[in-house]
């Protein structure tokens, strides 16, 4: 059986490194009375690999095991060796309640005052509610704080721990990460457990989708769980998905849980085991599309951007967007098959104007040499652009400020679309991928919402475009 902290994790991936300072850390938490299981130790290899010019490797760690089996204690070590290994000026430990950040905050200040050669070196600690933080003597400081989905400022740091990660939505993940670019060497540390329906857990998804496709060079995850097909009531699955089952958790703790929870909750709670179907969650629900629906602007206004993109079988659509104040509407604006067809319409309704985008990893790419030949304002993006056209389309959709006019081929895309991460932190794209999903009419309209946002039209234009509805 697997006990004490012996049990491998069932996913890990990790950047390839030369230098690696987790011996020091785990030396370093020994001298303060702090023992890491094995898992906790092999959670610190992954993360604190270091690149050949010092920095680290992985930019983001994300690391998920069911509760109780010693995540705190994991970010308490990853906050001493900040402080007195790394000389990192700030740190922040971050969770969705305040409650547990104060849990972390009051094992690291137990551990200060069992050790007078620490103590020694701590300046100041603030222990008001809502305010906890401990100041070293070299200036040095470690902050514990709830984060919610508004402004990121205060959560620039050397070093960002953010526990509860199953519950860290999109709107407060990029307001954080901007903040963190500036700093010169940083990470941030995701620790979680499998989102419930409830949770809004799609910055964790996206870390645990990098993390299994193993591709993301500057990405570190780690995951403790069983296989959906493993034998819920065998002590061989508890172990396997539970690092520190026979110290921490035991057998008698396990098999109660097991008496009260559905197999269902039983899984994810206790065995760590993912809802599969959550990493590919549509952008928006039904219900909330259809509240967002509106008439738009009046037939002859000209929309500030056009959007064009191609499917693989060759269909085109072409989005407009208008934009009025802080608000964006989109609509279907051309759709066909013929690309002689809609270049024409596009020289005769866009020309110098309006500002004509397209993604230079579509099929419609293809029309771009003709576009600029016939003196069109074409924009072609990059994978950046593309990222962040569909954060743009996420933040308008999360605040409420987009609004659509109910047609079939955009409601029908955006309710199919899922995301596809990329290469930029944080960054995602609209999978193009799954052939069953016709996605090519969003794409457009979010093309033309980056263009209406980035490239607004010419405001001496005179031309006229009807919107076809």
């Amino acid at each position: 059986m697997l006990l004490g902290g012996q049990a491998p994790p069932r996913i890990r991936h990790a950047p390839n490194t030369r230098a690696n300072a987790w011996e020091d850390v785990s030396d370093l938490c020994a001298a303060f009375g702090l023992e890491l299981d094995e898992w906790q130790e092999e959670v610190l290899r992954a993360g604190l690999g270091e690149r050949s010019d010092g920095r680290w490797a992985a930019r983001q760690v994300g690391c998920s095991t069911p509760r109780q089996n010693g995540k705190t204690m994991l970010i308490v070590a990853r906050v001493l060796a900040g402080m007195l290994l790394f000389e990192e000026q700030l740190i922040i430990v971050s969770a969705h309640r305040q409650d547990t950040a104060r849990e972390t905050f009051f094992r690291l200040v137990q551990i200060i005052d069992d050790s007078p050669d620490l103590k020694n070196r701590v300046d100041f600690i603030a222990r008001s509610e809502m305010r906890e933080f401990i100041r070293l003597k070299s200036g040095q400081e470690v902050r514990f704080k709830a984060r919610s989905s508004g402004s990121g400022r205060g959560f620039s740091s050397d070093c960002l721990l953010l526990d509860e990660a199953q519950i860290l939505g999109a709107a407060a993940w990029s307001a954080i990460l901007p903040t963190m670019s500036a700093r010169p060497n940083p990470q941030v540390w995701l620790f979680g457990t499998p989102p419930t329906e409830n949770d809004d857990g799609e910055v964790f998804e996206r870390l645990r989708g990098l993390g299994i496709d193993g591709k993301e060079s500057r990405v570190a995850y780690l995951e403790w769980s069983a296989d959906r097909d493993d034998p819920l009531d065998d002590p061989l699955t508890w172990a396997k998905a539970n690092p520190a089952y026979g110290t921490r958790i035991d057998f008698e703790a396990v098999a109660s849980e097991r008496a009260a929870m559905s197999d269902e909750q039983f899984a994810k709670e206790r065995l760590g085991v993912w809802d599969e179907v959550a990493r590919h969650r549509p952008l928006v629900s039904v219900s909330q599309w259809k509240e967002m629906a509106d008439i738009g602007p009046a037939d002859g206004v000209k929309p500030d951007a056009l959007g064009v993109d191609m499917s693989h079988g060759r269909e085109i659509s072409v989005g407009g967007c208008w934009i009025e104040g802080e608000h964006s509407h989109i609509e279907q604006v051309w759709a066909g098959s013929d690309p002689n067809i809609v270049v024409e319409w596009l020289v005769e309704r866009a020309s110098r104007s309006i500002p004509v985008v397209v993604d230079a990893a579509s099929p419609a790419s293809s029309l771009v040499p003709e576009l600029k030949a016939r003196k069109c304002r074409v924009v072609v993006t990059n994978a950046s652009d593309m990222a962040q056209a569909c954060g743009l389309l996420e933040s308008r959709i999360l605040t409420e400020t987009l609004t659509h006019a109910s047609q079939d081929a955009i409601t029908n895309a955006i309710l199919g679309a899922r995301k596809r991460p990329m290469r930029d932190a944080g960054g995602w794209a609209l999978d193009r991928r799954d052939p069953t999903q016709s996605i090519y009419p969003i794409v457009a309209a979010t093309l033309a919402l980056f263009g209406a946002t980035s490239h607004k039209r010419s405001k001496t234009s005179t031309g006229k475009v009807v919107i076809l509805r």
